[in-house]
């Protein structure tokens, strides 16, 4: 079944989500769920040797976390294009909060497209691009 669109305009806040705290164990899940076993994200003292104070996520289960809050949002089959920057390590104990905000409604393909960031308190983790199918004011 697909939902339709949802109605976005120019300027709006998306409701923003917040997830963690990040454990050890949501990392180990996303390593076996993705078969990433660098030992970054599990080995405490692998890490501190290559200059980490600690283990850290990979950067695609923020990149995950992300696009499952957007997708939540809009759903996932009005997700048209998807894109990421990993900007810094999201660490065992952070926090991410997640935004996002429609920087343009083009009418005549009915899509958005929307500036999105997951942070930890003032630093940004990761910072991301969508292009979604909204609906017209007029169709709500």
């Amino acid at each position: 079944m697909t939902r339709a669109p949802i109605v976005l305009t120019t300027g709006q806040e998306l409701e923003s989500r917040e997830i963690g705290p990040i454990t050890q164990t949501d990392i180990v899940r996303f390593a076996g769920a993705g078969g990433d076993f660098n030992p970054l994200h599990h080995d405490a003292g692998y890490a501190r040797r290559a200059g980490l104070p600690d283990v850290i996520a990979m950067g695609q289960m923020q990149a995950g976390m992300l696009a499952a809050w957007v997708t939540d949002l809009v759903h996932v089959e009005n997700l048209v294009t998807y894109s990421v920057r990993f900007a810094s390590p999201l660490a065992i104990g952070d926090r991410l909060v997640l935004t996002g905000r429609v920087d343009d409604v083009d009418p005549t393909d009915h899509t958005a497209a929307l500036t999105l960031e997951a942070k930890v308190d003032d630093r940004v983790v990761i910072s991301g691009k969508a292009r979604v199918r909204t609906a017209s004011e007029s169709a709500a």
